[in-house]
C-alpha cells in the first residue's frame, strides 16, 4: 500500500522554494527568528534548519583531527571543530520554539535529520511536512528506509552521487511503500563553478523519473542559475539564506541574502508564468496583428479597369487590407475603380 499525505510539493503549481537556515543561525536563536522572518517577507515557502549534534554529525576522529571542511576556518587557534560543531547545533527546545514562531510569521517549518532520534523528533514533535535527506546520506540506505517509513514526502539531494546510486536511494524509497518523492539535482561543491552545475541533470533526473517531482539545491552565487533550473523544470528550489555574507558562520558566502532572495522567488514565478504551454499560439488581439503586419497596397494611381502586375504592388502596414500572402492570386486581376497610390487593396476593389 503506497503513503500519501496532504503535502504534495511535485504539484505545486510555482516552484516551492526553500529558505536553508542551515546553521546560518551560528546558534542565536534570535538571529533565527530574524532569518524566519526576512525569508517570510522575501515570499519564500518554508525556512530549512538541520538537526544534528555533535555526536550525530562526526566520529571522534574527526574531532581529534579538528579538521574543518571550510577553508578559510582551517589552522585556526580560536575554537576546536567539536566547540563549533556544538555552539551551531540547534537543541530540539530551540527548534520546537522556532517552529512556533514560524507558524506565527506563516511559514513553513522543517529540518534535515541526521540521525533517527532526530528524525523521531521531527516527525513526532515538530510535524515537519516532510523528510529532508541531505546529500551525504543518499547511500545511506538504512537510514533512508527508516526515514522512508515515517510516511512523510521525502524531498532528497542528490550531490556527490552518481545517476545509480540514486536509483538506489529511489528504489530503497519505494520498496517502503512511500511514493512522495522529490528529487533535488545538486552539486555538493561550495560553491561550485558555473560548468560543474550541469542543470541539464534536471531533465536526465525528469527523464527517469517522470512519476517524481524534480528540483534543484543551489550551492551557486547568485541568482540566475536557480532562475535558470526553474526554466529547465525544477518544482521545487533550496537555497542557503544569511542576512549577510560577511557573518562568521560556515555557509553565509555562498548564501542568498534577502534582496537576491526576493529576485529568486519573484523571478522563478515570472518564469512559471513565461514558459505557458507546448501548444503555439498567438496572444495578441486581432487588434495588434493588425497594427504590426502589412497589407498589399498599389505603387501607382490606377484607372478601372487596368490589370495588376507584380510591379504594381507593395506591402505596408496596417495589416488591413488583402494579406501579401494573396499576392499571387491577384497579380493579373483588374481594378473596379479609380484607385491611387499607396491605396490599401481589399477584395472590394477587385474584378
Amino acid at each position: 500500500m503506497k503513503i500519501t499525505t496532504k503535502f504534495t510539493i511535485a504539484n505545486f503549481s510555482k516552484p516551492y522554494i526553500i529558505a536553508e537556515i542551515g546553521s546560518n543561525h551560528n546558534g542565536d536563536m534570535e538571529l533565527a527568528k530574524r532569518l524566519i522572518v526576512q525569508a517570510k517577507d522575501a515570499g519564500v515557502d518554508c525556512v530549512k534548519f538541520q538537526s544534528w549534534s555533535k555526536d550525530t554529525i562526526f566520529a571522534k576522529k574527526k574531532y581529534e583531527d579538528n579538521f574543518f571542511i571550510a577553508d578559510d576556518y582551517r589552522d585556526r587557534d580560536d575554537y576546536t571543530l567539536e566547540e563549533i560543531v556544538d555552539a551551531y547545533s540547534i537543541s530540539e527546545e530551540e527548534l520546537l520554539e522556532m517552529k512556533s514562531f514560524a507558524d506565527e510569521v506563516g511559514i513553513d517549518c522543517t529540518s534535515t535529520p541526521f540521525s533517527k532520534k532526530e528524525a523521531d523528533f521531527l516527525v513526532d514533535k515538530l510535524n515537519t511536512p516532510f523528510i529532508k535527506v541531505a546529500s551525504m546520506d543518499l547511500n545511506n540506505l538504512p537510514f533512508l528506509t527508516y526515514l522512508a517509513k515515517k510516511g512523510k514526502p521525502m524531498v532528497i539531494s542528490t550531490g556527490l552521487s552518481e545517476l545509480h546510486e540514486i536509483d538506489k536511494a529511489v528504489k530503497c524509497i519505494e520498496a517502503t511503500g512511500n511514493s512522495q518523492i522529490v528529487i533535488l539535482h545538486c552539486v555538493s561543491t561550495y560553491p561550485p563553478v558555473d560548468a560543474d552545475v550541469n542543470l541539464n541533470n534536471i531533465k536526465t533526473l525528469m527523464a527517469t523519473y517522470p512519476e517524481y517531482g524534480i528540483g534543484f539545491s543551489d550551492h551557486t552565487i547568485g541568482v540566475e542559475i536557480p532562475l535558470a533550473s526553474v526554466a529547465m523544470g525544477a518544482c521545487l528550489l533550496e537555497k542557503h539564506f544569511t542576512l549577510d555574507k560577511e557573518m562568521e558562520g560556515w555557509d553565509h558566502k555562498v548564501s542568498a541574502n534577502q534582496d537576491e532572495m526576493i529576485k529568486i522567488v519573484t523571478g522563478s514565478r515570472r518564469v512559471v508564468d513565461a514558459l505557458g504551454c507546448f501548444r503555439i499560439t498567438a496572444p495578441e488581439t486581432d487588434e495588434k496583428k493588425a497594427e504590426f503586419r502589412r497589407s498589399i497596397v498599389i505603387t501607382r494611381d490606377m484607372k478601372a479597369g487596368e490589370v495588376l502586375t507584380e510591379n504594381d504592388l507593395d506591402y505596408k502596414r496596417p495589416g488591413i487590407g488583402l494579406k501579401p500572402e494573396m499576392t499571387e492570386f491577384i497579380i493579373g486581376m483588374a481594378v473596379n475603380r479609380d484607385l491611387s497610390n499607396d491605396h490599401i487593396l481589399s477584395k472590394d476593389d477587385l474584378i
